[in-house]
């Protein structure tokens, strides 16, 4: 992989990073649902500019849409309102770490839900280390029975599920250009969450402060909208397993800035859990274990 591809993978590792980091910041002043719909709304609107500035066009096909409703109930709607709760009973710093379980679910439900993706054992492998790391973090939280806090965790967890459903289902979007799939989704996860959050939430009664506002604008600018445009740049230069790079580092983007900036401290079992989920991710991926076994062959 280029130098060049490599900046721009840890450039989308910080924005990515940083949305934990911006949803901390938000939940000061906003709502959950408040903070989901103005990410997916405001990220929409970004992305439609985008389009009509470079000369595009916003797709008419009717079928086209109906995936996109879809993609964007399992794919934002969903999994970002999860998350916004889920940190509302732990940190950014956490939340990253447990939603790099993404692609070991992945493996998962493509192996269930498709003929072309079947399990291996290094994969196999590979989810019981992620799912024994999972285990290890949220085990202060298991020992007197269910917290909010372990909710949290779960909360999470769910969102990374999602996730990786809507990875299976975004398979069907092929043969229209990226930015059109990126712009139709978010649209209508905007049409989904509006309802909800009018129904749940008064955001016209919010008191809201500057940097509150700032880090809505940066989790729907620059960790949406941008990191869309980052992501199908990187993934037409750099291939997809490249771009599975992106798992590790997000959580280290998190922690530094939750740690630097917030102050935020975790336990010794966190790391100890994200060192296990890590070597999952490892495993799977397949490249380090080759590159030993090409060692220990020479």
């Amino acid at each position: 992989m280029s130098l060049k591809n490599w900046g721009l993978l840890v450039f989308l590792s910080i924005i990515w990073g940083g949305s934990f980091y911006f949803v901390e910041v938000a939940l000061v002043d906003f709502t959950p649902f408040t903070i989901v719909f103005l990410r997916v709304f405001l990220a929409a609107l970004t992305l439609i500019a985008v389009i009509y500035l470079t000369g595009g066009r916003l797709p008419r096909d009717a079928n086209l849409w109906g995936n996109y409703l879809v993609m964007g109930l399992l794919n934002n709607a969903i999994p970002f309102s999860l998350i916004v709760w889920g940190q509302t009973q732990i940190t950014g710093s956490v939340a990253s770490i447990l939603n790099a379980m993404t692609p070991i679910f992945g493996v998962l439900v493509a192996h269930i839900f498709t003929k072309d993706e079947r399990l291996t054992l290094n994969k196999a492998i590979g989810i019981l280390l992620g799912f024994t790391g999972v285990y290890v973090m949220m085990q202060p939280t298991l020992k007197d029975g269910f917290s909010l806090q372990g909710f949290g965790q779960l909360a999470i967890l769910g969102a990374a599920l999602f996730y990786a459903f809507g990875g299976v289902w975004g398979k069907r979007l092929t043969g229209t250009p990226p930015l059109q799939n990126a712009a139709g989704m978010l649209i209508c996860s905007s049409l989904i969450i509006l309802p909800v959050l009018f129904i749940f939430e008064d955001p016209f009664s919010l008191s809201v402060h500057a940097a509150s506002l700032g880090a809505v604008l940066g989790i729907a600018v620059l960790s949406t909208a941008l990191a869309f445009m980052l992501y199908f740049r990187v993934l037409a230069s750099a291939g997809t397993v490249n771009l599975l790079l992106v798992t590790y580092l997000v959580p280290v983007s998190a922690l530094m800035l939750g740690m630097g900036l917030l102050g935020e401290r975790l336990a010794p079992v966190t790391f100890v859990g994200m060192g296990i989920i890590f070597a999952g991710l490892v495993i799977i991926d397949g490249r380090a274990v080759k590159s030993i076994r090409r060692l220990a062959r020479s």
